[in-house]
């Protein structure tokens, strides 16, 4: 397998080629899908294995914990070896660990396999990113995490509806059969997808307009911080969108509402990481999130009127989801020979962010309601814009 450590070398004006970026999204909609399909396949799993609806909500615990446990490590392990050979040992673990889910005999075991798929996510999503953000040209750098990106997101509102609609007719461990096979026979191309190219040192770019030089540890907190803020704000409004629907009456809404939400999102990372490669990713993060804080209170007072609703997810998605790919760009400019490592810390802030979400959202809406959970996941967008905004811009 090829070394992918470092960027292009310097006569390599093309960068990634269709094929690679292709296989990219096809493993972040593999991945997605396994992340999501498990939420709407629980009530069938309960009823398999006997248990309450709250015990088999630990399946989804135990995933996010593993995978922010693990992240971390499986970053600092891709940028220290070779990180194809990383990636495809992740998919072979994954494969394997859906192969158990599918096979488990009892509840204990299929918790154990959930554990391992946390794992194996935890080394596999990092990694693709990296792989390909160091493989792209610096000028469409964004673009190309945006567009693999856009896999992660396309799981969201379509392998997870398909999943679950198998799992309906078929039986919930098809769901995991097919991933499992499907995660296996990626993982070979993968191995010969990523050319070599020269290890570089990267340098340490000054801070533009004259601001004081901070330590890379500080900027790498910042970062992973803001991150964290971000899924907070958005997965706030969008765990509990289907379940405030459900009890104002408007259950027929939630699918098409979803779909709203899922093409914004897919659509703003598009154009996310296209501004962040021309306008710089620092002032894209900071826009997007000042826009979100905005958008999010849009939401709160259309939320009574459906159509209102629609048209202020449609924007809110589009300008939340323009954040990732320029933080990503951001990251990996900032932490060349760190990348893995870096995009592993961000996306267990992103876990932690979510699962507060999931936690204390709840406790909101137990005491308040929905709109006013809104309004606070709006006001937490706020110092995560501050934040952004005090940090470099760097070069280009």
């Amino acid at each position: 397998m090829a070394d992918t450590h470092g960027p292009p070398a310097a006569g390599s004006a093309v960068g990634l080629s269709t094929g690679p970026v292709a296989l990219a999204w096809l493993t972040q909609f593999l991945v997605g899908t396994d992340l999501f399909v498990v939420a709407p396949l629980l009530p069938a799993i309960a009823a398999s294995f006997g248990v309450s609806a709250t015990s088999s909500g630990l399946l989804v615990t135990a995933f996010s914990i593993a995978y922010v446990v693990a992240s971390p490590f499986a970053g600092w392990l891709s940028d220290r070896h070779n990180r194809a050979t990383v990636l495809v040992w992740a998919l072979v673990l994954f494969s394997a660990a859906n192969t158990g889910t599918a096979l488990a005999p009892g509840f204990g075991t299929l918790l154990a396999t959930r554990v391992v798929a946390g794992v194996a996510a935890a080394a596999t999503g990092p990694t693709v990113y990296a792989l390909v953000s160091t493989r792209a040209r610096p000028q469409a750098r964004a673009q190309v995490l945006a567009v693999v990106g856009s896999g992660l997101l396309t799981a969201l509102w379509v392998g997870a509806p398909a999943g679950a609609l198998l799992g309906r007719h078929v039986g919930w461990q098809a769901a995991f059969v097919i991933l499992a096979a499907g995660t296996i026979v990626v993982a070979v191309p993968h191995a010969f997808a990523w050319p070599a190219s020269p290890v570089t040192t990267p340098t340490v770019l000054p801070p533009a307009h004259g601001a004081a030089a901070r330590p890379l540890w500080t900027q790498g907190v910042s970062a992973v911080v803001v991150s964290a803020l971000w899924a907070f704000a958005v997965y706030g409004l969008y765990t509990f969108l289907a379940l405030a629907l459900h009890s104002d009456g408007r259950a027929n809404s939630v699918a098409w509402l979803l779909v709203v939400y899922g093409v914004g999102a897919v659509v703003g990372g598009q154009l996310g990481g296209r501004i962040a490669d021309r306008a710089g990713a620092v002032r894209v993060t900071m826009t997007a999130l000042a826009l979100t804080a905005a958008l999010e209170a849009v939401v709160a007072f259309a939320f009574p009127v459906t159509w209102a609703l629609a048209a202020a997810l449609g924007l809110f998605a589009l300008a939340a989801y323009a954040f990732f790919p320029a933080q990503q760009r951001h990251l990996v400019d900032t932490f060349p020979s760190r990348a893995t490592a870096m995009l592993s810390w961000n996306n267990s802030a992103l876990f932690v962010g979510l699962s507060l979400a999931g936690a204390l959202g709840g406790q909101v809406l137990r005491v308040l309601d929905y709109r006013a959970l809104v309004w606070i996941c709006a006001a937490v967008a706020i110092p995560a814009c501050l934040i952004a905004r005090g940090r470099p811009p760097g070069r280009r």
